[in-house]
């Protein structure tokens, strides 16, 4: 029984979809390559044609379109997939998968290359009900907010009092020690 996930990328809006692929329909990603075209109607999307674009095995080692076959390499890399760079001209043995899809492959990534006229990509719509939910929400929010300023507000203006109260102890204080040297 094969099973596999399978990342559908659409390079128009960006955005991404993870579908699971099982039985009959993954049979049809077995043997491909990287880079290679699949049908959308043998995994369930009418009118649509996909690309390869890589994927990982089980254990997460990703796949490299460069090494061929189905088992696992370890090579000596500069850069590309699977390598974070280190510095200018150094090369890290990393181990990758190889560039054919096999049973023991868990995830697939491919992306859009003809679209069909199903929209893949669905919006949400919200209801009448939702959107006024959202607006009081939104002025229940306003309101805490403006009372927050207006309580910090008067919290401000009594800081200010006090600190007035203090300055004007400290002058009178000052002049008192002034006539008292005086005397």
């Amino acid at each position: 029984m094969t099973e596999f996930k399978v990342n559908i990328a659409d390079p128009k809006t960006g955005k991404c979809k993870q579908i699971e692929v099982k039985d009959n329909n993954a049979i049809v990603f077995l043997g491909k390559k990287i880079g290679d075209k699949i049908k959308g109607d043998d995994i369930g999307f009418s009118g649509y044609e996909f690309e390869i674009t890589g994927g990982s095995d089980y254990c997460g080692f990703p796949m490299r379109k460069d090494v061929e076959g189905v088992g696992r390499k370890r090579i000596l890399a500069v850069s590309g997939v699977g390598i974070r760079k280190k510095g200018k001209g150094v090369r890290q043995r990393k181990t990758v998968a190889g560039n054919t899809i096999h049973e023991r492959i868990a995830q697939i990534n491919v992306k859009i290359v003809k679209y069909g006229k199903e929209a893949l990509f669905e919006e949400k719509k919200e209801t009448a009900e939702q959107e006024a939910e959202k607006k009081e929400e939104k002025s229940e929010k306003e309101v805490e907010e403006k009372k927050e300023k207006e309580e910090g507000k008067d919290k401000g203006a009594e800081k200010e009092e006090k600190e007035e109260k203090v300055k004007e102890k400290v002058k009178e204080e000052k002049e008192e020690k002034k006539e008292e040297e005086s005397n």
